[in-house]
């Protein structure tokens, strides 16, 4: 299932991107292609596009905040070469690029009030299976949050009850991928403080940890 900005598999998401490019025509309001190099190894699943985040700048996290903590812990631990996802004039930032490191999003579209339906997950999961299927050996995969986490699985043909989500958990899974799950980076998680930078933080550093064969990597100052 090769991935399309022609994509409309969704009709809901589909009419729905079109009132949204009405309202803002200078918005990117399309599919949202993944970020980075195929086949890196580590690739990072997101839950959809943000209205004023991706969904306005065409690129993953990037223009909310939820990308400006992810970007930035992303750059403390090397897998990026800039903290900062936007330019000054508020748009993608063209200097940065990521370094052995994808993000992606379980559903492609922008979906109304954050929300996809069952069948949307379904329907973009040949994309997530496409992402996977690119990965290398002992790659590690991020999930950000339970939608994003259980699209992983459902990719992987892999039985949900056997995977439970919970943030720092890390699974083995077949093929010789590690799955790494957090919460969502999103304002509300961290308003609550369900998810604090430091504990988003220590999930990348399990990461990069693994990736380095176990040889800590301590973050940059």
């Amino acid at each position: 299932m090769k991935f399309t900005l022609d994509c409309r598999l969704c009709p809901r998401l589909a009419g729905f991107l079109d009132r949204v490019r009405d309202e803002h025509p200078d918005y990117h309001a399309l599919p949202v292609s993944s970020f980075g190099a195929s086949g890196s190894r580590l690739l990072i699943v997101g839950l959809a596009p943000g209205m004023h985040g991706a969904n306005r700048t065409g690129r993953p996290f990037s223009g909310d905040f939820a990308g400006n903590l992810l970007y930035g812990a992303l750059h403390e631990y090397g897998f990026a070469s800039s903290a900062e996802p936007l330019d000054a004039a508020g748009n993608a930032n063209p200097a940065l690029s990521l370094q052995g490191c994808r993000i992606t999003n379980a559903v492609r579209c922008l979906p109304p009030q954050n929300k996809p339906e069952p069948g949307e997950i379904r329907a973009c999961n040949g994309y997530v299976a496409e992402e996977l299927a690119m990965l290398p050996q002992g790659a590690a995969i991020m999930a950000l949050g339970t939608i994003a986490h259980q699209a992983v699985l459902m990719a992987l043909n892999l039985r949900k009850s056997g995977f439970a989500f919970g943030h720092g958990a890390r699974h083995e899974l077949p093929g010789g991928l590690t799955l790494f799950d957090s919460y969502h980076c999103s304002r509300y998680n961290t308003q609550t403080k369900r998810l604090t930078t430091a504990m988003f933080k220590a999930v990348i550093g399990d990461i990069a940890e693994h990736l380095a064969g176990a040889r800590p990597i301590a973050p940059r100052t």
